[in-house]
């Protein structure tokens, strides 16, 4: 048996039909005398488009996806609304520190004589470990509001003690003057002040 020729063909002449790809091609790439790196700027501006169009709607999405995980796990605005605290400051004594309830925790709020104003005001910032003048922690010079709970280990200072006579963290004997500001001890920042706002000469809201 002889073995059947095999022949390959190199090059297809005799190939006429070509298909034609121009309904798919962009217009400016239709004229065979134009350079490609002339056209190749207009060429992907569609596809730099579609590319920042898409970008555009995945961050949105994901902003929002954020968002409403956020909303959900945090607390509703009936729980923020039990959470803020109104005070009757008529009924604080000048002088004198009253202990509330607030969130969970206890909030200090004191009027402050001019004597313990002026005193705190005096304060140069360079002997504080956590520098922060009067005029920053408070809204009202007469009225102090900060949380109670020393911001060492989270115990509760006692008011009207200390070396600097504001307040005395019996724990690890951190000492806080009256505006609430670390003097001695191991805390290594003052005591938060919370958001609150004066609604009457009288009335303090808090949160």
């Amino acid at each position: 048996m002889y073995p059947v020729p095999q022949q390959v063909r190199f090059s297809h002449v005799d190939v006429t039909n070509v298909p034609s790809f121009d309904k798919h091609r962009l217009e400016i790439t239709k004229d065979p005398k134009s350079v490609s790196s002339k056209t190749e700027v207009d060429r992907k501006i569609f596809t730099y488009t579609i590319a920042f169009a898409g970008t555009v709607l995945a961050t949105t999405s994901a902003k929002y996806a954020v968002k409403t995980l956020i909303q959900s796990i945090g607390p509703s605005a009936s729980t923020l609304a039990l959470a803020n605290l109104e005070v009757n400051l008529a009924s604080i004594p000048e002088g004198k520190n009253v202990v509330f309830k607030w969130r969970n925790k206890p909030l200090f709020v004191r009027h402050r004589t001019q004597n313990m104003i002026d005193m705190e005001r005096s304060v140069p910032l360079s002997a504080l470990r956590d520098p922060e003048t009067d005029e920053q922690r408070v809204k009202d010079p007469r009225w102090l509001v900060c949380v109670g709970v020393c911001t060492h280990l989270g115990c509760v200072p006692i008011a009207d003690a200390g070396e600097f006579g504001g307040y005395y963290c019996p724990c690890h004997g951190s000492h806080f003057d009256f505006s609430g500001r670390i003097r001695k001890g191991p805390a290594p920042t003052n005591m938060e002040v919370p958001s609150y706002k004066f609604i009457d000469e009288s009335t303090l809201l808090v949160g």
